[in-house]
This record gives structure tokens, sequence and C-alpha cells, in this order.
């Protein structure tokens, strides 16, 4: 599908029909798609939880409860829920672990370029760390770059989504000892296919005009 068609396309799908499964090739394109989204530095600080059974789907589904209900038959019908948790600390060991990842991947051309590339990641990192003091929240937004060319893309394969934000993340960090692992939820994606009775599939696509938007100097 033309990325355009794809993004004109795509919405947050509200209604998932439960008899619609992904298939096996798409969820390896769902994976690869989390594995290849860009991030800053190429830090990629993220992990992710996949949940195509109804167990798994279940366990999810108990961080949509009370205030979030409204997002429990979301979770319990699709036919795959991602977590996207973000790394809450960036250690040096982890670093040394993507530089030597890199080098193992062919990225560097001469050898200078490897210690020049793990000293200038770890500039930055330390700007978050100890300057600006926000290291998990820049993490974060590391995550939330991949999610957007997550949504892009599955929408792509055709597939529906709703990125939800309505979930007791707590709830789901203790599920699946997130915090334990390093790791902090922070958006949970539902995929599938619509349901027929989903109102929001035949609702017309609002967006402020791109004058009002965008500013050409």
């Amino acid at each position: 599908m033309d990325v355009m068609e794809a993004m004109k396309k795509r919405y947050s799908a509200k209604e998932f029909d439960p008899s619609k499964s992904i298939s096996s090739e798409n969820m390896r394109n769902i994976e690869a798609l989390l594995q290849l989204a860009p991030s800053s530095t190429n830090l990629q600080p993220w992990h992710f939880i996949i949940a195509q059974t109804d167990e798994g789907k279940k366990r999810m589904a108990r961080a949509a409860e009370g205030l979030f209900i409204f997002n429990k038959s979301k979770v319990l019908n699709a036919a795959a829920v991602v977590v996207f948790a973000t790394k809450t600390d960036i250690s040096e060991e982890y670093l040394q672990h993507l530089t030597d990842r890199e080098d193992q991947d062919g990225r560097f051309a001469q050898g200078n370029f490897k210690t020049d590339n793990h000293n200038g990641r770890k500039m930055f990192v330390d700007f978050h760390k100890f300057d600006y003091k926000d290291v998990q929240q820049w993490a974060e937004k590391q995550v939330y770059l991949n999610l957007g060319s997550f949504l892009l893309g599955v929408a792509a394969l055709d597939i529906d989504a709703v990125a939800m934000e309505g979930m007791d993340f707590q709830a789901l960090d203790d599920e699946f000892s997130l915090n334990e692992k390093g790791f902090s939820s922070c958006v949970v994606v539902a995929l599938g296919y619509r349901a027929p009775s989903d109102f929001n599939a035949a609702l017309p696509k609002s967006r402020l005009d791109v004058a009002e938007i965008i500013e050409h100097v």
C-alpha cells in the first residue's frame, strides 16, 4: 500500500472482530516494524510484549479495569496486543552493548569510528542524565518515535490498530515484572480487523488545515 494511502486510510479502531486473526507472515512483519524503528543515536531504549493468546490478552486486560474499563474489550477482542515499554536506565554496559552490536553489523568503516560513535552517544545520554535530568522521559520519546512508524506500518499491512494510554501501567508493570527487568510500560496497541459495527470506521478524518499548522519561511 502506498504510504499516503495508508496515512489517509488508518484510524483508531474502536471495535475489533474477535473471529479474525493476523497471519503468521504479518506477525513477523509486525515484529520487524518494532525492531527497525528509528531512535535518537540508535538508542533503542525499548521492550515489547506481544499477546495473541486468550490467556495473554486476559493478563493485559487486567490493566483495563475500573477507570479504564472502556478499553477492556479492545484488548480482549483484538487479534494481537502489544505493550510498549521504556528502558528506565541507560547504563554504560547497555551503551557498550549497542556499540558492539553495531560493530558486529558492520557499521564502522574505520576502527576509530567505533570509539567516536560510542563517545558521541554517551555524550547525549549524559546530557539527559546529568544536565537535563530527564533521561527516562527522553528514552520514552524514542519509544513514541517507534509508535508513530509502527501505526503507519501496520496500516500499510492493512491491519487496523488503536494506541491506548488509557491503561493502568503500574498494573502492567507488575503483571509482567517490567520494573524488575529495567523497563516501564507507557502505551498499548491493539491490532486486528475492525468489526462491522465499529462506528469510528465510517467517520470522516478530521485534521486542522495545512495553512494553520505549517509555516513556510
